[in-house]
């Protein structure tokens, strides 16, 4: 009768474990922003199995890391119960299965998965490596004080599927956060693409007419692009302009937006900037450049750029703020690349 009772009792729990893991995986299934879905995760966890510690660790520049890096408003909460690690490190510990790891004794090697700015009292862990689309990210742990609360040879099956589910979510929230950033940026250099940057310049020029605030627009392009293209091959050709956009970005305050605008062109805008601060810091970028060239292999290649300045300054901007101030930073390009060329064909 007591066996009975007690094969019943097991039973009980084990529905009711399912149940729990039934309901962190319907409340991670249908999550589509990659923070969203690791703040459901971790408190789903610690609500449903009221355990002390939940946390993940993130193997470093894995696809997972790069898209945590994305996120521009985590929660402290959230980020302190994230740790990155070293590859290596990682799968010394796992030996790249994909299986949950049990472990409640000589845990020492196993605490380089815990946050850094935590303190844990962990005595038991859970060890259940996620995936994204076939590699191993990292894992989803779990820890408590008590020494028995996980121990190997107990079943993981039920985790086991928990990670499953985890890492298809993965996957499917990368997908989206991928075409959502393909909405808004140019797919080689990241930056901003023409539509957002057209949205962006009608928001600052309103800005900057309400607020009688100055607002600067560079139009600029590189110089001798077809010929990198023709000598080096249009591969180097999209390298330079990799490499140019990410310099840009590098020289110019967190407030200016960098956008590619087609091609070889791109456009800067730079709130509450006059001309001759807009000139100075494309002549600081100038040099700059020139001080950069791009590196393939073994052979250098100059970046050189020719740029247009139009400010809401200007007393000759005619028509509608915006497409003015575009049109005029375009004109003033054009300018200087035909005395440029003048020059270089009386040379």
């Amino acid at each position: 009768m007591n066996d009975e009772i007690s094969l019943y009792q097991r039973l009980r729990e084990n529905e009711e474990t399912a149940k729990k893991f039934y309901e962190v995986e319907k409340k991670i299934l249908s999550i589509l922003r990659f923070k969203d879905l690791f703040d459901a995760l971790l408190a789903e966890i610690k609500g449903q199995f009221n355990l002390p510690y939940v946390w993940l660790s993130i193997i470093e520049n894995s696809e997972a890391h790069h898209l945590i890096e994305s996120i521009n408003d985590m929660d402290p909460e959230l980020k302190a119960s994230i740790n990155i690690i070293d590859r290596s490190a990682f799968f010394a510990l796992t030996g790249q299965q994909t299986e949950p790891i049990l472990a409640n004794e000589g845990l020492k090697p196993f605490f380089k998965l815990l946050p850094a700015d935590r303190h844990y009292l962990v005595k038991s862990m859970a060890i259940a490596p996620i995936v994204m689309d076939g590699e191993i990210v990292g894992s989803l742990n779990q820890g408590d004080a008590a020494q028995d609360r996980f121990e190997p040879g107990m079943d993981t099956s039920l985790l086991e599927q928990l990670a499953t589910k985890v890492s298809l979510c993965l996957s499917n929230v990368a997908a989206h956060e991928k075409l959502k950033f393909l909405a808004y940026h140019d797919p080689l250099t990241g930056l901003l693409n023409r539509r957002v940057m057209e949205t962006a310049l009608a928001r600052e020029t309103a800005r900057a007419s309400r607020y009688n605030l100055p607002l600067s627009v560079v139009f600029l392009d590189l110089d001798y692009f077809k010929k990198v293209n023709d000598t080096h091959g249009h591969e180097t050709g999209d390298a330079l302009l990799k490499h140019l956009a990410d310099q840009l970005v590098d020289q110019c305050r967190g407030t200016d937006i960098v956008a590619r605008f087609a091609g070889d062109e791109f456009v800067i805008i730079l709130p509450e900037t006059d001309t001759d601060h807009a000139t100075a810091l494309m002549h600081r970028i100038q040099e700059h450049l020139a001080a950069s060239p791009l590196v393939c292999g073994e052979t250098p290649i100059p970046v050189v750029i020719s740029f247009g300045v139009a400010s809401t300054m200007d007393t000759d901007l005619q028509g509608d703020a915006p497409a003015a101030l575009l049109k005029k930073a375009d004109e003033r390009l054009y300018e200087k690349k035909a005395a440029r060329q003048n020059k270089e064909g009386r040379a």
